[in-house]
């Protein structure tokens, strides 16, 4: 269920205000995270339209309802501006991760038990979230940035770890025609923050 009284806390708590295609796409992806359906969705947007918002606060609901979050990233620069973000806007008993490469063995060890406890809300990372050792305990969502830099395989990988019913949510600030859109993602839903 949606708790739209912690939605709106969350957003009260930004220092600055949601755009109206940043809501409209955040009720578009709240409306399918809640139906019984499996989401597929698209968030189409240039560099610095919020999409990254729009997307941790569709963790945030989906953590409140009990699941846990992935969101993966095709850099490490990239992840950590993520992870950065959503320790600073995230309540603070929100329990958040971050995995890459570069983690060493031990922390990463540990990082994986925590994620197969269900010990860890949400995690930030690159390729390295939808490694073979990586289990999940409840994964609800799995966020794609920059999804064109990931192969099919790898996002397979990434969203069998969820299993049937675990939600996709891809971003990207590439345009893609709305021919080749349903050429490439056919059963893709798309939201569009310009």
């Amino acid at each position: 269920i949606l708790d739209l009284k912690k939605q709106a806390l969350l957003i009260n708590k930004l220092k600055f205000s949601l755009t109206n295609d940043q809501i409209k796409s955040l009720n578009e992806i709240n409306k399918d995270l809640y139906s019984s359906n499996k989401m597929f969705r698209l968030l189409q947007g240039d560099v610095g339209s919020g999409k990254t918002i729009v997307s941790l606060i569709s963790a945030f609901n989906t953590i409140n309802s009990g699941f846990q979050v992935a969101m993966m990233a095709p850099t490490e620069i990239l992840a950590k501006q993520h992870f950065k973000l959503a320790k600073e806007i995230f309540p603070e008993n929100l329990k958040i991760d971050f995995i890459s490469g570069k983690s060493d063995y031990k922390s990463k060890k540990e990082i994986l038990s925590r994620l197969s406890k269900n010990k860890i809300d949400i995690i930030f990372g690159t390729h390295a979230i939808f490694q073979k050792k990586v289990n999940f305990k409840n994964l609800g969502l799995i966020i794609i940035d920059e999804q064109h830099k990931f192969g099919v395989n790898q996002r397979k990988k990434l969203s069998d770890k969820g299993g049937d019913n675990c939600d996709i949510l891809l971003m990207t600030a590439t345009p893609i025609p709305r021919t080749l859109t349903m050429t490439i993602y056919g059963d893709m839903d798309l939201s569009i923050i310009r």
